[in-house]
This record gives structure tokens, C-alpha cells and sequence, in this order.
């Protein structure tokens, strides 16, 4: 079996790819990495890294277009700053909507566009790094079980029953997203989740925020922060 990896670079997706290396082998297992017009190139060019650690190949792919009018705050053409508090507070200021860095059906369009993409290159599964965290509150919709288990069953339809979809963390948080990877000892130091594109975490995005906080419950700290502590 081969396997195909969501990457953007982060937590999460490094350690699904840890997780289909150990289960796969190298060889057997793809990366791709999508531009969806973010503004700046931190997270792809940690995928470029984990790549080249992991000795895995990994594929570009543009979909910028797509998100061309969406007033998405992660986007280049948002002229609204990304929010620096937790998800939890903004969700106190959503009424029910998704946060604002929540970019439209995101999760479904890059797995959409994978399984074409990982038909082509003969995978049977493709891994991505949704976890319970950012379900909650209906922050990203797109990475609830209910929205996961819809999007396997069509993609495994459509496919021809050639193509499963794995979302290993569905039910669990960022913690535990980290402790599985500590345990595989995938290399958080080459990894970026901040929302900005500076040289260093900002520590107050929702991201950074929920980053720093899954190291601290595993008792240790985030490899990217240590120089900070």
C-alpha cells in the first residue's frame, strides 16, 4: 500500500506522516502540500523540511484561485487582522459561526483535489490531521467526525472503493496529537503553526495558543520556544 499525506508543515500533519512512515515505509509514502493564498510561506516550507527529514516526496499544489474571494483573515486579500486570542474566546464572538481564520470548506477541497491526485499515484489511503480541538465550538467545521466520516464514505465511493481517507486524531486533542508524536520522536522543531509569518511564534494566534498549551500538558516545551525559556 502506498499512503498520501495531507502536509501543511504543522503539528498535526507532521505526525500523521510520522505515523504512515512508520506504518508504510519512506518509499511508500507521498506528501502534498497546498498554496491556498495564505499570507506567507512559513508552513510550506516546513512541509519542504519534513520532507526531506522523513527522505518522503512531496507535491505542490496551487488552489489559490479558488479562495479568491473569501474575506478569510488568513488570506492575502483579508484586509482584517488575524485574531491573537484563543479559539475559545473567539467563539464567544461568533454566534455559532466559524472563527474567521477558518478558511471555506478548506478540509474538503484539499481532500477532494488529494484523492484525484493520490489515484494518479496508485494510493489506497490518505491521511490528514484533523483533531477534536479545532471541531469544537463548530470553530472548523470541516474537521468534525460527522464531516470526516461523510467525506471518507464519498471519496471511497467515488474512487471505486480504491480510496479510504484516515483521520487519526478525529477524536482526539492536540495533547494527545503531540504525545503520539513525542513517542515517535518526529521532529517538532522543524514544524510552524503560527498564523504570522515572522521569525519567530507570536504566542497569542489561536494556533500558537493551542500549541504551546499541548506541549506544556505533555511536561516538556515546544522545541520552536525553547531559546524563549
Amino acid at each position: 500500500m502506498k499512503a498520501l499525506v495531507l502536509s501543511s508543515g504543522g503539528i498535526d500533519s507532521t505526525t500523521c506522516l510520522a505515523m504512515a512512515v512508520e506504518k508504510y515505509g519512506a518509499d511508500n509514502v507521498i506528501g502534498l502540500c497546498m498554496y491556498y493564498g495564505q499570507k506567507h510561506q512559513k508552513e510550506i516550507e516546513s512541509a519542504k523540511k519534513v520532507a526531506n527529514y522523513y527522505g518522503t516526496e512531496l507535491y505542490e499544489l496551487n488552489l489559490s484561485k479558488i479562495f479568491a474571494y473569501s474575506k478569510c483573515t488568513l488570506l492575502n486579500q483579508s484586509e482584517d487582522e488575524i485574531p491573537h486570542e484563543s479559539y475559545d474566546e473567539q467563539l464567544k464572538h461568533t454566534d455559532g459561526a466559524p472563527v474567521s481564520t477558518y478558511v471555506p470548506f478548506r478540509n474538503g477541497l484539499f481532500l477532494s483535489a488529494a484523492a484525484s491526485f493520490a489515484l494518479s499515484k496508485e494510493c489506497s489511503v490518505i491521511y490528514y490531521g484533523a483533531h477534536a480541538d479545532d471541531a469544537a465550538g463548530s470553530a472548523y467545521p470541516d474537521c468534525s467526525p460527522a464531516f470526516n466520516n461523510a467525506i471518507n464514505e464519498a471519496i471511497y465511493l467515488g474512487s471505486g472503493q480504491q480510496l479510504k481517507v484516515e483521520a487519526p486524531f478525529i477524536n482526539k486533542t492536540k495533547a494527545d496529537v503531540v504525545k503520539i508524536g513525542l513517542d515517535l520522536h518526529v521532529p517538532y522543531e522543524l514544524t510552524w503553526s503560527c498564523y504570522e509569518g515572522g521569525d519567530e511564534p507570536c504566542h497569542t494566534c489561536g494556533t500558537c495558543v493551542d500549541r504551546e498549551k499541548a506541549f506544556e500538558l505533555n511536561g516538556t516545551v515546544d522545541p520552536l520556544l525553547k531559546g524563549d525559556k
